[in-house]
């Protein structure tokens, strides 16, 4: 621990001549190195500690500047290391900051009482006139704030969760701020009753009130200018510039908000980002993107969403206030000018297009289009399988993950496949099955859940559902058969099984998470027990993600016994390569689909304004120009390679098992 000395009388003298004062010179202590120098046009008040300032700092265009502190007013402050202060035109009061930090022309930074920077802070996602009310704090996850989010049919576990995060809060509040060490906090407003992490950079600034910035090496914050953000919690990564507005936000890791973004009461998860447009009492899980102009989103859970410009949504129906709410299920898409009014529920991977009034619940059919034609809902299930945005969405996510930080706080699923969404499939072909039985083969338009499907439209989501199932469970199968290696037939039925019942029954997504619902309700259960800490909550959620691919199989073993109508350790050669040719033929299929949907970028349509003031010859030439041929687009080779390599690994685990 630094040895601190008093100053000596000699020291005291310089620093009179170079024009600082002290309401009492005994107040301030200093550490061995420390030298007035560098220190002018300061005022002291109460306690305050002093280190030694070595280190020039080196500028923009090659200017330098030597750490010291120079023209500010400094009330029970810590100040460490090397540190630069300069032009506090109001005072800094109540900070302890770490080495190294640069601080210059900032109206106020000051710790006012207690406070508990921005944890325990109730945010009203959802429901704007409150009841889903949840308390942020430092480590807030994403399946954490589901379940505190949409669990309130368990009010024991809620009150427990609720009553862990305010005592956490309670642990660090403090009538002290803390500024971390290489924090660089320039030409800002007021900063108050904040805490500031290690390597945070805070430029221009307008003011920050109630918070916790938790800023890293590895992953540092970026504040930028014009920025206000009060009763905030921002996680290692984020960047918040031009102007954005926070108010009553969890803002989590590697999320970007700028161009003059408004968030309210929301909460949001890895890597979202928002500009232009605003959010309102939302629960923004990972990858939820909203870049345009005129979006609104309110009310509303959603994650993996595109949203596209001027999307839009409806919580008030101007009867008993803004109480109404909507899912968006994980990798849906709203085009432009669409919207939805709540309540309404969307499914998995659903393409939004156009005006929804009819309150549609599509959650049992996946990967579809929602459309809008002459004011009626209609839905076209399915159809998203086939879809290249679907398939480039899922490929890109893990490559946009901004988080540096060592330490996720969320643990994200990017399986577009799994049997969260294949349960879902199972009943779809149930629900389109069954429509079929009570409308009729001969019915051209079904109606479901205030939608409208085309006969045409149903046949084909069947034939759909089916080709992923036979997909996912083929990745399944073959997964264990190449991890166990068998050396014979018999190692392999003996291999094949299961040892736990772990991942049986339904599936869900806890933002990001997918995990069987059966684990998620043991760990309530404990919750609501009150056996748990906060740190053990977040470890067995972590659990579940490390677990998924053990649990996918239990899932997918008893669904390939049902598809065989037998246990899996009898099943015969013949049965398990037949299996594998419908695998391979699953695969090829929708690969072939992607192929032709890709095509129609390429078409005559797709060529207009492409070649101006020429003729036909020389549009093309200038559309490859731009484009590029179809052959030679890099997701077309893609898919093209990947039919070759997965119709290569069926034949090799074919062989595999013939061998046996």
């Amino acid at each position: 621990m630094e040895n601190y000395r008093n100053l000596t009388e000699k020291e005291i003298a310089t620093l009179v001549v170079y024009g600082c004062t002290a309401d009492d010179w005994k107040n301030i202590t200093v550490s061995s190195g420390f030298s007035p120098q560098y220190v002018s046009n300061v005022h002291f008040s109460g306690t305050i500690k002093l280190g030694k300032f070595n280190k020039v700092f080196e500028m923009d265009g090659g200017f330098r500047k030597h750490s010291g502190l120079f023209n500010c007013c400094l009330h029970n402050c810590i100040i460490g290391d090397d540190v630069f202060i300069e032009n506090i035109h109001n005072y800094m009061a109540n900070y302890d900051v770490g080495n190294g930090t640069y601080i210059e022309n900032t109206n106020l930074i000051v710790v006012d009482g207690q406070s508990t920077f921005g944890n325990g802070v109730r945010v009203p996602v959802m429901n704007e006139t409150g009841g889903r009310e949840v308390p942020i704090y430092d480590y807030l996850s994403a399946p954490l704030a589901y379940i505190l989010t949409l669990y309130r049919h368990r009010p024991a576990m809620i009150e427990n969760m609720q009553r862990m995060i305010d005592n956490y809060a309670e642990s660090i509040r403090s009538n002290r701020g803390k500024i971390g060490e290489n924090v660089e906090i320039i030409n800002c407003g007021r900063i108050k009753n904040v805490r500031i992490g290690d390597f945070s950079s805070i430029k221009g600034v307008s003011n920050l009130k109630n918070g916790s910035i938790n800023s890293t090496a590895k992953a540092p914050v970026q504040l930028g200018s014009g920025v206000k953000c009060t009763d905030f919690i921002l996680c290692s990564g984020v960047t918040i510039t031009d102007s954005t507005l926070v108010s009553t936000c969890f803002i989590g890791q590697g999320c970007i908000m700028d161009k003059h973004y408004s968030a309210l009461d929301s909460l949001f998860f890895s890597n979202c980002q928002g500009m232009h447009g605003e959010a309102t009492a939302i629960f923004a899980g990972p990858y939820t993107v909203s870049h345009h102009k005129s979006s609104l989103l309110i009310a509303g859970m959603f994650s993996f969403l595109n949203a596209g410009s001027g999307s839009n949504q409806s919580n008030h129906m101007y009867k008993l206030g803004p109480i109404h709410q909507g899912i968006v299920e994980r990798g849906s898409k709203t085009t432009s000018d669409s919207y939805l009014l709540w309540p309404a529920k969307i499914g998995t991977f659903t393409l939004v297009m156009g005006r929804h009034t009819s309150h549609s619940d599509t959650t049992d059919l996946p990967f579809s289009y929602l459309i809008e034609n002459a004011t009626q809902s209609f839905l076209v299930p399915g159809v998203n399988l086939r879809s290249v945005g679907t398939i480039r969405d899922a490929q890109k996510w893990p490559k946009r993950d901004n988080r540096k930080d060592e330490v996720k706080l969320d643990p994200i699923n990017f399986n577009l496949l799994s049997p969260y969404t294949i349960q879902k499939m199972y009943k779809g072909i149930e629900v389109l099955e069954n429509l079929k039985k009570i409308s009729g083969e001969t019915t051209e338009i079904f109606t479901y859940q205030n939608c409208k499907i085309k006969h045409s439209s149903l046949e084909k989501g069947i034939k759909l559902y089916h080709t992923a199932i036979y997909k996912f469970l083929g990745n399944s199968l073959i997964s264990r058969i190449q991890k166990e290696n068998p050396a014979s037939l018999k190692e392999l039925q003996q291999s094949l099984p299961s040892n736990d019942k772990n991942g049986l029954g339904d599936w869900i997504d806890l933002s990001g998470l997918i995990a069987p619902k059966q684990i998620v309700e043991i760990l309530l259960t404990d919750i609501e027990n009150n056996t748990l800490t906060l740190s053990d909550i977040r470890n067995r959620l972590e659990e579940m993600h490390r677990e998924y691919y053990n649990y996918e199989w239990t899932w997918a073993q008893q669904k390939l016994e049902d598809y065989w109508g037998k246990p899996i350790q009898t099943v015969s050669k013949d049965e398990l390569t037949a299996f594998i040719d419908l695998w391979k033929e699953a695969v090829v299929n929708l690969d072939k689909l992607l192929y032709e949907d890709a095509k129609k970028e390429f078409n005559l349509s797709s060529k207009i304004g492409f070649g101006v003031d020429g003729d036909e010859e020389q549009k093309h030439k200038d559309f490859e120009n731009v484009r590029g041929t179809f052959e030679k687009n890099p997701f077309v080779q893609e898919v093209l390679h990947h039919i070759e390599l997965k119709t290569a690994l069926g034949n090799t685990v074919i062989e595999q098992i013939n061998r046996l």
